[in-house]
């Protein structure tokens, strides 16, 4: 099994902590892992993990590097975490994109064959990614903002129609943060772009299913949503 390695990728406000974890043998091509809203927890670092596992060269970055870096306990009371989620905006978002995406340029993998990944705040991440450079491929696990925008981002109903990668959303229908409603929005939003999308939606999944240290793990859905974004890194990395 893999382990994740940690190194610091410069930004213009200083470095930033990441896990990168690398395959076996020559890379396939690259995913960026978006954090959750409780910074680069080992959970994240296990995501990574997995797709080294299979050919792809990860990298997770720590979001969260001018605050410190934190990361949050999951069950953590919003409260303790506003002010570090709240820290966030589209600049500093920006910055940190381009510096990774930058890392893997000057690791020899192209745009084309760099993917993106991304849960909860992470998943906003992603798609707003994916309309901002034209990226191999995006995949969004519940990512919020879809109606009213997020971190000094436009709504992401209206990136969407903007979407530079082909992008995969994943959503779950017990979300009560992301009604269904919206996230047919955004699905409507998707189609008009210039590119392949595709939003799946799990009846029994509350937001955060993928991850199996929240209470709202849900495995069946996750196990499917898993298989689905290897499918889709596969189709439009390679």
């Amino acid at each position: 099994m893999i382990s994740p390695m940690r190194v610091t990728i410069d930004t213009p406000d200083g470095a930033m902590p990441a896990a990168v974890a690398e395959p076996a043998g020559e890379p396939r091509g690259a995913v960026v892992v978006i954090q959750e809203a409780f910074g680069l927890t080992d959970h994240i670092e296990d995501v990574a993990r997995r797709l080294a596992d299979v050919g792809w060269l990860a990298v997770a970055p720590a979001l969260f590097h001018r605050s410190g870096s934190p990361v949050f306990e999951y069950g953590s009371d919003f409260k303790d975490l506003l002010p570090v989620f709240s820290a966030l905006n589209a600049e500093g978002i920006a910055a940190d994109l381009e510096a990774t995406i930058g890392y893997l340029s000057g690791r020899g993998v192209p745009s084309e064959r760099i993917g993106i990944v991304g849960f909860c705040m992470g998943g906003t991440v992603a798609l707003h990614a994916a309309s901002r450079y034209p990226l191999g491929a995006a995949v969004t696990f519940y990512g919020g903002g879809v109606a009213e925008g997020r971190f000094g981002l436009a709504p992401l109903v209206e990136q969407a129609t903007a979407l530079q990668a082909p992008w995969l959303g994943l959503y779950g229908d017990l979300d009560k943060g992301i009604p269904v409603e919206q996230v047919e929005a955004l699905r409507q939003a998707a189609a008009t772009a210039p590119v392949d999308t595709e939003v799946v939606r799990y009846a029994e999944a509350d937001h955060g299913f993928n991850c199996d240290a929240r209470e709202s793990y849900h495995a069946d859905s996750a196990a499917d949503a898993w298989t689905r974004t290897l499918a889709w890194f596969d189709k439009h990395l390679t």
